[in-house]
């Protein structure tokens, strides 16, 4: 049986749980090398790993808060040094607490979008600096809530419409270098 993604390297952010994991679980399901990205919790993101070297797959933990300029350049070299170039970024980190509009706070909306924007487009910038020479793909884990607007989560649902932005931005400007292609999807 051939695997699509035999020999291709992947970088899941936000990898130790939930979604992340499902999808760091198929790519390696699917023959690619994952780097599972985490923050907080070193012992989820080495479940996940084992998890998926018990079923002949390889994988790597790879810490870091991608908020942070110098955390987000140090997991895309930690990926490249234990796995090799870059073939596929999922931008899946994030954060989501919902507040009434009275409850937000400075620090509950950088803690949003510091993460599910700037962390996005930080460890974005620096895996295409990493990416094969055949250039790669980025893919950016969006929601729903960018247009069904729930009450109570209007920083929440402002982060996800800008990684809509910012996914179709990027297209155009990373499409014509052949650098990457980049797509969002809704979770």
């Amino acid at each position: 049986m051939t695997r699509r993604l035999e020999g291709r390297v992947a970088l899941v952010t936000g990898a130790s749980k939930g979604i992340g994991a499902e999808v760091a679980a198929r790519l390696a399901a699917e023959g690619a090398a994952v780097a599972v990205n985490y923050s907080a919790s070193k012992e989820a993101a080495d479940r996940v790993v084992a998890a998926i070297t018990a079923k002949g797959g390889k994988a790597v933990a790879v810490r870091g808060n991608l908020a942070d300029a110098k955390a987000a350049k140090d997991v895309v070299a930690q990926t490249v040094k234990a796995l090799g170039a870059i073939d596929i970024l999922v931008n899946n980190a994030g954060v989501y607490e919902f507040a009434p509009l009275e409850a937000i706070t400075p620090d509950h909306f950088h803690k949003h979008f510091d993460l599910n924007v700037l962390g996005l487009l930080l460890v974005s910038g620096e895996a295409v600096r990493h990416f094969n020479p055949n250039g790669g793909s980025i893919i950016n884990i969006s929601s729903g809530v960018s247009t069904i607007a729930p009450p109570n989560a209007a920083v929440y649902t402002a982060t996800k419409a800008s990684v809509d932005a910012i996914s179709a931005v990027l297209a155009k400007e990373l499409a014509p270098r052949k650098s990457a292609s980049t797509q969002s999807i809704p979770a």
